[in-house]
Formats: structure tokens, C-alpha cells, sequence
């Protein structure tokens, strides 16, 4: 059994906010980057969920993982390696998997390969630990302003795009035969959106690492779906359950030891786990969020 001092000592790991009031100042840019990343997540984890594409994310993140361990090893920039990564992997799952099987497919090839890659120029990299570690896991103190603004910038692109093909990719996503026979173009669809995906998954591995990135990309929606089938309400709680996360797990974090990840993560989990217990005790009657947004 654990011993009540080796229990105060991981505890004090995990939770010590002694020094929290000259830590937290130092966590601007930190911050911030949560509430950019959280908005953005917000919103497209509904149409990842809709669009069942949670394990397609996993598999984007890897190759961006790998696109920031080469530039890690080349001295070059990581946040581009990162969005070349990305958006490689994109654009080949968006081209090759266009239906589910083909996509699930595609995905586990790049997955292991990407994780694989990254491994291999982790491995070759002499560099400062630390920025091994938070390619993987991610982190917090390392966010500098170049960084911070073009995390800004990619997410309001993001941002901006799904806004201005929110309708027609609600429709898409909601039911593709309908929305191609009625002169939607499903095809530009889905390569618009993998290239958005694409963005949102590079600016998400910064912050919470390519292991993790679910926990901002698709676990705050799995929860808003969980409670609510309106086309106004998914997207706020998607939003709200984000940010909670996000900005929660960096305030946690600031006071430990421990990286930015498990916080956010657990934090994820724990609304995805009320709202479940929520609907189990009380069934929402789902219906087709295409016909309340139309």
C-alpha cells in the first residue's frame, strides 16, 4: 500500500499553488491560447462528431507530430512543420477516405507511420528535453508572442471558415445524399472542412500535444451532444465545455509540476461523464439538427 507520505508527496506534485500568485502573471499567453483554442474547438468538434470523423483527428494529429519533430530536428520552425503535417494528413484522408471504412482505413496507415516518424526524429534530437516532451504532452510556460499571434491567426481563419460554410457544411454532414441532390457541393465540402481540421489540429498539438488533442477537438462536442439537439445549443456548449477545459487545466497546471495535458483532459472527461449521467437520467429525444437549422 502507498504510504500516507508518498501520497502527500505526489499530491504536492499534482496540486501545489504556494508560489500560484507569482506563477499566475507569468500564464498570459498561456491563457489566451486557451480561449483561442477553446472557441475553436468548440466549434468544429460538433462537425467532427457529426460527421464521425473523432478517429480521423487522432490520426491528423500524429502527422503533425511528426511535421514538428522534423522541423524540432532541422532548427526550422515547429509551428510550420506542425501545419505541413497536418495538412498532409488532411488532405490525403479528405482525397482517399470518402467514405467512413476507406477513411478509418487510411487513418490507421498514417497513424502509425506519422507517430513512428516523429519518434524516430525525437530520438535524433540532442536538443533541450522539454521540447521533446511537450510535442507529445504538450505545455505551458513556452508560449512565446510570435507563437501566441500565429495561433491567433490560424484559429481566426479556422474560425472565420467555418462561419461562412456553417450552413452548407451542416447540411453535408447531416445527410450527404440530400444535400448533393439539392446542389450542394459535398465533394468542396469535405476537402473545405479537412483543411479547417487540418489548421485546428496543428494550433491544438502546441498546447495539449498530438496524444491528447482529442480532449479539445472532439470530447467537449461528444458532451454538448450528450445534452442538447439544437443547432444553436450544441455549438455554445461545445464552446463553453471547451473553454472550461482549456482555461481550467492551465490554472491547475500552473500550480504543479505536472504538464498542461492531464488537466485538460480530466477536466473534458469529468463533463462528458456529467452530462452522460445527466441524459441517462433524464433521455433527450433526439432529432435532426438539420431541420431545426434550416
Amino acid at each position: 500500500m502507498i504510504s500516507l507520505e508518498t501520497f502527500g508527496t505526489i499530491w504536492s506534485e499534482i496540486f501545489n499553488f504556494s508560489d500560484y500568485s507569482q506563477l499566475l502573471p507569468l500564464l498570459k499567453n498561456s491563457i489566451i491560447a486557451c480561449v483561442v483554442l477553446g472557441v475553436m474547438g468548440g466549434m468544429i468538434g460538433v462537425f467532427v462528431m457529426m460527421r464521425d470523423m473523432a478517429f480521423a483527428v487522432h490520426g491528423v494529429s500524429e502527422l503533425s507530430f511528426a511535421g514538428a519533430a522534423v522541423s524540432l530536428l532541422l532548427g526550422t520552425s515547429v509551428v510550420t512543420g506542425s501545419l505541413i503535417g497536418s495538412l498532409i494528413a488532411a488532405l490525403l484522408i479528405g482525397a482517399l477516405g470518402t467514405r467512413a471504412r476507406d477513411r478509418n482505413s487510411v487513418t490507421a496507415v498514417l497513424m502509425p507511420f506519422g507517430l513512428g516518424l516523429g519518434i524516430l526524429c525525437l530520438g535524433l534530437y540532442h536538443g533541450r528535453a522539454a521540447n521533446k516532451f511537450g510535442l507529445l504532452t504538450g505545455q505551458i510556460v513556452a508560449i512565446d508572442d510570435p507563437q501566441i499571434k500565429s495561433l491567433i491567426i490560424i484559429s481566426t481563419l479556422v474560425a472565420v471558415g467555418l462561419v461562412l460554410v456553417w450552413r452548407p457544411l451542416l447540411f453535408a454532414s447531416t445527410d450527404t445524399d440530400v444535400a448533393a441532390a439539392r446542389g450542394v457541393p459535398v465533394g468542396v465540402m469535405s476537402i473545405v472542412f479537412m483543411i479547417l481540421l487540418g489548421l485546428a489540429v496543428a494550433v491544438s498539438v502546441q498546447i495539449v500535444g498530438a496524444l491528447l488533442v482529442l480532449s479539445l477537438l472532439v470530447t467537449p462536442a461528444a458532451a454538448a451532444l450528450r445534452v442538447s439537439a439544437s443547432p444553436v445549443g450544441v455549438p455554445l456548449l461545445s464552446i463553453i465545455f471547451a473553454l472550461t477545459a482549456s482555461v481550467g487545466g492551465v490554472l491547475l497546471a500552473a500550480g504543479s509540476s505536472v504538464p498542461i495535458s492531464p488537466y485538460i483532459t480530466s477536466i473534458s472527461f469529468a463533463i462528458y461523464l456529467i452530462c452522460r449521467i445527466i441524459t441517462a437520467r433524464r433521455p433527450i429525444q433526439r432529432r435532426n439538427v438539420l431541420v431545426a437549422a434550416s
